[in-house]
């Protein structure tokens, strides 16, 4: 059984949405508030929205129908090619090629091409002859490697930032191919058939999404489904601000004779600082649909 907590998302950071100044007004029902200059987006709806696209993607393999996950940003690249191997599925991590879906039937002339280049042998070839083809296979290789099986169009789409993966949205939807997609605070949820709210930029919130999603495609025949767990202990709670990761220092040996304490004002003001930065949530900042 897949389980999702509530602890996993806070320590994933999904709940750091972007600057108030960058936000899409479209997003405001998934917004709980603003703290610090950061939205803050709602867990509880994330969690709902969690639910909602993991039985779409449970139905649609039940179906028998592919999954294609896309995720072209460099935080995302990595976590989509490893969960998209795990649950044995397609995905595109490099670059969206215009018409990959719409224009399917060029694109699969692209694959079998790829397909005939790493059966060619090469070695009756010369050297120039060689490094062209070489060139080529390389080329279709970083691109399309991930949909090589694809023989068909897929039954539903996962998509981080649908900002930057604009073109595949919009492709998605002329087909009306659903669509399951991480929403951050920037971007628009309209059009999306399954929008989950969330941080499309750390890389912890990226793998976790994913992971889920992934789970989704593996356990498709199970009847347990997703289980949720949403209590928090007081010490699970987290800070109003993303954490700042400072680089631990050098260790560096102290002469005790030449050794001058530094002065105790700036200790004082040193202590005093963290306080300085704590803020509450403004009532009149809270968001409501």
């Amino acid at each position: 059984m897949a389980v999702v907590t509530m602890k996993s998302l806070l320590e994933s950071g999904v709940h750091f949405g972007h600057q108030v100044k960058r936000w899409d007004p479209r997003m405001k029902k998934f917004i709980f508030a603003e703290r610090n200059g950061i939205h803050i987006i709602d867990l509880q709806k994330t969690i709902q929205s969690i639910k909602e696209a993991y039985d779409a993607v449970r139905k649609t393999v039940a179906g028998g129908k592919p999954v294609l996950f896309v995720g072209t940003k460099k935080q995302a690249q990595q976590a989509i090619q490893k969960e998209a191997e795990r649950c044995e599925q397609f995905f595109v991590n490099n670059r969206w090629l215009g018409g990959m879906l719409t224009n399917f039937t060029t694109v699969r002339k692209s694959i079998e091409r790829l397909i005939k280049l790493e059966k060619e042998d090469f070695s009756s070839l010369t050297k120039k002859e060689q490094a062209q083809l070489q060139k080529e296979k390389a080329k279709l290789d970083k691109n399309l490697c991930g949909i090589k099986g694809m023989n068909k169009l897929p039954g539903i789409i996962f998509i981080i930032d649908t900002r930057k993966e604009a073109i595949a949205v919009a492709e998605a939807q002329r087909l009306g191919i659903p669509i399951v997609a991480v929403v951050d605070t920037n971007c628009n949820p309209e059009g999306i058939d399954y929008p989950i709210p969330g941080n499309d930029d750390a890389i912890r919130s990226i793998s976790l999404f994913t992971q889920i999603i992934a789970n989704a495609v593996v356990e498709a025949e199970s009847e347990t489904g997703l289980k949720i767990i949403e209590t928090l202990s007081e010490d699970d709670v987290p800070d109003s601000a993303p954490p700042v990761v400072i680089p631990e220092e050098e260790e560096v040996e102290v002469d005790p004779t030449t050794y001058v304490a530094e002065p105790e004002t700036k200790a004082g003001e040193a202590a005093a600082a963290p306080a300085a930065d704590e803020a509450s949530i403004e009532e009149d900042k809270f968001y409501t649909k």
